[in-house]
């Protein structure tokens, strides 16, 4: 198969060496900026251009991987669909609309076009998931969960302004909300939004939201406290307790350990995850979107969409669920829904 990267930037990179460690040959990438095509032709030997449809028709590819600031996103999966190609889309927070019409044009065809759920493959949810099914604390009854890095250390070689989290529509916090909830209503179920407090708490140069506080409840009556936000600094912070009918499991990434007990128990059990390969300059390690792009690809080969974790659907219902979040916070515009 013949992969072409759409966007340069810190993801894109991230996706062309998620390729090269699958061991895939042919990968060439595309971005309007010189700068970031020849960065990546020098630094992992690939083929770039500046030109979308002269790499389309130079390069001929069979897979498109959309790593461009979200207002894009649709604009390239719609291409996708429209030229037979397969696709990947990073995480998406706006044309929630459009993600939905074009889950229902994919159904009907053969291709592989999936949106990304990168954290559901990290390893402390996964180990969260495991032991959630085995009742090991019984029934969930209550998550809390914080998640935050202070925004300008996402891209420390650039201005925040210069960067799509410095927009209103596509800022760093709001696009967190659905990114964390992708994997976590992959764990509980459908959500329901009950109530969000958003604010602007720093004086950092962008004119967004730096915090999210909401609370929201899954069928199963468990309610999920979320805070999202791009305050924590110097450090970044993932962190959750959730509590059961019989125990409650903790995980901090401070120290990368998750520790569960239940009423069974006279001490907390607990299981250490390795750091993992970190890139310089980047915060989470390649593991995790290695293993995401191996599912994408292994779904391609064997024509099973199913395969994969996530779909457009599940990114639509996600989405819907932050613009809820986002009218209880008292949002009266539309953004760009």
């Amino acid at each position: 198969m013949k992969f072409l990267i759409i966007g340069l930037g810190s993801m894109g990179k991230r996706r062309v060496r998620n390729l090269l460690a699958l061991d895939e040959k042919e990968i060439a990438g595309f971005d309007i900026s010189n700068e970031r095509t020849l960065e990546a032709k020098q630094k992992y030997e690939i083929e770039t251009f500046t030109d979308f449809q002269k790499a389309i028709d130079t390069f001929k590819p069979d897979v498109l991987i959309i790593s461009t600031p979200p207002n894009l996103h649709m604009k390239y999966a719609y291409y996708a669909y429209e030229n037979n190609m397969h696709c990947f889309i990073e995480a998406s927070v706006v044309d929630s609309d459009k993600i939905l019409a074009l889950h229902k044009k994919v159904k009907e065809s053969k291709l592989i076009i999936v949106p990304s759920c990168t954290m559901a493959y990290f390893p402390a949810p996964i180990k969260l998931k495991e032991l959630i099914n085995s009742k090991i604390i019984g029934e969930p009854l209550n998550f809390n969960y914080h998640s935050g890095q202070y925004l300008p250390d996402w891209h420390p070689w650039e201005k925040i302004e210069d960067f799509y989290v410095s927009n209103p529509n596509t800022g760093g916090c709001r696009e967190i909300v659905p990114f964390e909830l992708t994997w976590i209503n992959e764990l509980f179920g459908d959500s329901t939004a009950l109530a969000c407090v958003k604010r602007k708490l720093t004086n950092m140069n962008a004119d967004i939201d730096d915090i999210y506080h909401s609370i929201l409840e899954y069928e199963n009556n468990m309610i999920l406290n979320l805070t999202v936000e791009v305050i924590s600094r110097p450090e970044a912070v993932r962190e959750f307790r959730l509590l059961g009918t019989k125990g409650e499991i903790v995980y901090s990434s401070d120290s990368e350990i998750l520790k569960y007990i239940n009423i069974d128990m006279k001490e907390w059990e607990e299981i250490s995850f390795k750091k993992g390969t970190i890139e310089a300059q980047y915060i989470n390690p390649e593991e995790p979107y290695i293993n995401e792009m191996k599912d994408f690809i292994d779904a391609i080969i064997k024509k099973d969409i199913s395969m994969f974790p996530n779909d457009l659907e599940k990114d639509y219902k996600i989405l819907n669920t932050l613009y809820l979040l986002e009218d209880l916070a008292g949002e009266n515009n539309e953004l760009s829904r």
